[in-house]
């Protein structure tokens, strides 16, 4: 599940509706909706999370947060290293190549580490807390 998708799924909740409803309204099939949620089709469109904004009524800082959350929500992100430094080279590395071997918890506490020393922590209190949530939600 992608930080998108867990924002995606609370939204429907809050407005008592169903994937399915969702996908009739956006014009696009459930099934694309399900898929662009657990990170199988890329990340969404900017136009697309647009109408998704428009259609649950976001506005400001909702609105952002959801276009911040699409934007975390690559399923295949690519780091960049060259011209850094080693250390970071290594860093990238070495998360890239062991991320599955991590816990949720442990997911959690390096999220927490990095965005307190980048200052980039305002979402990270909801993934969390949403995460839990996340098996008991809808396919």
């Amino acid at each position: 599940m992608t930080p998108f998708g867990l924002k995606s799924r609370q939204l429907r909740r809050q407005k008592g509706v169903t994937l399915q409803e969702q996908a009739n309204v956006l014009g696009v099939s459930a099934a694309y909706i399900s898929a662009l949620e657990h990170g199988q089709r890329g990340k969404p469109s900017p136009a697309f999370v647009d109408q998704i904004c428009v259609w649950f009524g976001l506005i400001w800082d909702d609105a952002e947060q959801l276009k911040y959350l699409a934007q975390m929500s690559h399923p295949k992100p690519t780091m960049k290293t060259g011209g850094l430094s080693a250390e970071a080279t290594f860093l990238a590395n070495l998360l890239s190549q062991n991320i599955d071997r991590l816990s949720d918890t442990q997911c959690s506490a390096l999220n927490e580490v990095l965005n307190s020393q980048l200052g980039t922590g305002k979402l990270s209190a909801f993934i969390s807390s949403s995460a839990d949530h996340a098996s008991s939600d809808e396919p």
